[in-house]
């Protein structure tokens, strides 16, 4: 049987977090030298979201975690202590990380990455009003702009359609401009239809 398919069996198909069954899939725990059951669980799509910080953190759904905390599954009990420790500023989440056990192995795997150190803010690519720009938006440019490294100026009020979001950068967007592709920054545009 193939892992996945182990693993959706394990969890009956649901999340492994706050048992929902809408979009499981399986999350490798990281960091990892190999992947077994013990390092994946099932997860939805709204917990992995605010696992990877995709979205914020919405507390109240985490309150699932003193459930799950419980798990004799070492991937689970590790998210569940990083997830935590993000909102230990919460009097439960606190409560539940005096209470929670994890063994030194494990503890160690949980402090690998250093989540556990951050907070539950999430940077996300918001436009100059705050407004969160997803993959795929229309942006409306606030300010001209000279294009660097070539002759194009993307004068304000030009529209962008169909942005891409830069990784690892929540400044920054991608967007075609007279068939060019061009980084803007986030602060001189706006979220059109918002």
């Amino acid at each position: 049987m193939k892992l996945e398919a182990e693993i959706l069996k394990r969890s009956d198909n649901k999340c492994e977090l706050c048992a929902s069954t809408v979009s499981v899939s399986v999350y490798e725990v990281p960091p990892q030298d190999k992947t077994s059951q013990d390092n994946c669980i099932a997860v939805c799509a709204n917990c992995l979201s605010q696992i990877d910080k995709k979205i914020a953190l919405d507390q109240a759904h985490w309150k699932c975690l003193n459930d799950s905390m419980w798990s004799e599954v070492p991937g689970v009990q590790v998210v569940a202590w990083r997830m935590l420790n993000r909102l230990r500023e919460e009097s439960w989440a606190a409560d539940l990380l005096d209470m929670i056990y994890l063994t030194d192995e494990n503890l160690a795997w949980a402090k690998a990455t250093g989540d556990h150190e951050n907070d539950a803010t999430v940077d996300l690519h918001k436009d100059s009003n705050g407004t969160q720009l997803l993959q795929g938006d229309t942006i409306v440019l606030t300010k001209s702009l000279d294009v660097k490294g070539s002759t194009l100026n993307a004068k304000m009020g030009t529209v962008v359609k169909n942005i891409r979001l830069v990784e690892n950068n929540t400044e920054q967007i991608e967007g075609k401009i007279e068939g060019q592709t061009i980084v803007i920054l986030t602060k001189y545009v706006r979220k059109q239809g918002v």
